[in-house]
């Protein structure tokens, strides 16, 4: 299963998908300044694309980046995973 096309379903073929949706989809549990915050300070690994070079300009997160943020922690759970219990899926 390819999940950039997971994605490109649920933000309807949208390529940049506003910051704000992504952290209220996926990072629920941050404000959107700290999820703003954690990205600029490198603790998530998911690259901000502004509109305009303005400060100001509006935020988005590209779809495969987010796409391949997911595929990282997928396979990061799925290490974690065969360490405990072994290659049993």
């Amino acid at each position: 299963m390819n999940t950039a096309f997971l994605l490109m379903a649920q933000y309807g073929g949208q390529a940049v998908i506003p910051a704000d949706k992504v952290r209220e989809d996926y990072f629920a549990h941050l404000t959107l300044p700290k999820f703003i915050r954690k990205i600029n300070e490198g603790q998530l690994a998911l690259p901000l694309v502004r509109i305009e070079a303005s400060q100001k300009s509006a935020k988005g997160v590209h779809l495969q980046d987010l796409a391949d943020y997911l595929d990282a922690r997928r396979a990061e759970g799925r290490k974690e995973f065969n360490q405990m219990y072994g290659n049993a899926v």
